[in-house]
């Protein structure tokens, strides 16, 4: 029965004899992506028997049936409540484009729409928009919308793979705002803006603006984004009295002498506060063709801080200036400065080294001193004893001169005898 039906079906297609419940529908999709293929049908076949074939539908051209729903490359699905029934092809290859049928199977003629698939790189796009910015700004990324598409849905995505962009969407036009980004669809002006605030340099890289159409591919443009950090800004540090004038210069570059020239207040840049337009005591004028001056009539103490003046209202790099502002209180003028007479920590500390180094010299030197003196007591105590010694023999040999004998003996009896008797005085 197939057989015959195929060798019909080959006989109608000669003859343009096959029928089509709509025209051609074209279908594209990417290399190593998915696509799908929908098709739909006439109330009453529900029940009916839904493929999708190549070629002339012959019986090796048949690649799945809704009896035989799941291949390895093809999958087939019959939602019966919308009468649709939708076949998608995985792992596409360029030698997968060319022509299919999806077919309905009934008596007589099967009913067959044909279906034009087209196979192209997943790569986008020939055309890439690059933007420049700074970490700590923000910044809008216009993407186009032709009017055709103005309810379609918009997104952006990082990357250059149109396949995957819808999926990996970073905000979309129905959620409007996540995180950092925000997407505003202005339908007049047929394009979407994306905003990114608080850009920092992992924000570099490539986006995708993407706008969905339901049956062809979605329509992409391309932007590279580079962020850099913000440097080589030229600064400067300047200091004034409370209540007492001040002049700041601020040098610009010749060919904005037309530009508008500003000074704000702010740690940073991109969010300070501008001092011409909300206090009357800062005043501008032109010096010069690449100097402009802001003169502060009175200065106070809440003035200090830090400063940003230029010419350049996208805070380009060169085109201004950093100013670091001190303010000193009038008391200070004509004194000294009583911070001069504090003294520093470690040389308080060097002093007390000192002071202990010279104590402990000292005590060492008396220590000395008295040892010197206790051994020079010593020493004459031994002379006097000596001397002592000599005068008790002296004395005993006088005695006993009239018998040398006699004077002998009592010497070496009596001598030892009255030595001991020094030696016990002493």
């Amino acid at each position: 029965m197939r057989r015959l039906q195929n060798l019909l079906f080959t006989f109608c297609i000669a003859l343009r004899c096959v029928t089509s419940a709509v025209g051609v529908i074209h279908v594209t999709g990417y290399v190593g992506s998915a696509v799908k293929v929908s098709c739909s049908y006439d109330e009453g076949y529900e029940s009916h028997e839904k493929y999708l074939c190549k070629n002339d539908c012959g019986s090796d051209d048949v690649l799945v049936t809704t009896s035989d729903s799941l291949k390895i490359k093809y999958m087939i699905h019959d939602d019966k409540n919308p009468r649709i029934f939708s076949t998608t092809i995985s792992n596409l290859r360029a030698a997968d484009a060319g022509k299919y049928w999806c077919g309905v199977s009934r008596t007589g003629n099967d009913i067959y729409t044909e279906v034009e698939l087209k196979v192209v790189k997943d790569h986008c796009c020939d055309t890439v928009t690059k933007i420049l910015n700074y970490q700590g700004y923000s910044i809008s990324i216009s993407c186009p919308s032709e009017p055709q598409y103005q309810n379609s849905l918009k997104y952006i995505c990082r990357g250059n793979r149109p396949s995957t962009c819808l999926q990996q969407a970073l905000i979309t036009s129905y959620n409007k705002e996540n995180g950092r980004f925000r997407l505003d669809d202005d339908k007049m002006l047929k394009k979407f803006t994306v905003n990114i605030t608080s850009l920092s340099k992992e924000d570099s890289g490539y986006y995708l603006c993407g706008v969905q159409r339901n049956f062809d591919l979605d329509v992409f443009s391309a932007v590279e984004l580079k962020v850099e950090e913000f440097c080589c800004v030229k600064s400067t540090k300047i200091s004034g009295t409370v209540g007492h004038p001040l002049t700041l210069q601020c040098p610009y570059p010749s060919q904005h002498r037309d530009n508008r020239k500003f000074l704000c207040k702010g740690d940073q840049h991109n969010s300070c506060t501008d001092m011409l337009k909300n206090h009357s005591r800062f005043t501008l004028q032109d010096a010069s063709s690449s100097t402009f001056v802001v003169t502060v009539s009175k200065l106070e103490a809440a003035d200090a801080g830090t400063y940003w003046c230029g010419s350049d209202s996208q805070w380009r790099v060169g085109n201004y200036t950093k100013v670091q502002l001190s303010v000193f209180p009038q008391s200070t003028l004509g004194k000294k400065n009583p911070a001069l007479y504090v003294v520093p920590p470690v040389l308080l500390l060097i002093c007390i080294l000192v002071l202990v180094y010279k104590y402990r010299r000292s005590r060492i030197e008396e220590a000395v001193l008295s040892l010197r003196r206790n051994a020079s007591r010593k020493k004459s105590s031994k002379e006097v004893i000596g001397a002592a010694q000599s005068e008790i023999y002296k004395n005993q040999c006088v005695v006993t001169s009239n018998d040398q004998s006699t004077c002998n003996v009592y010497e070496e009896v009596d001598v030892e005898a009255h030595y001991e008797n020094v030696t016990a005085s002493e």
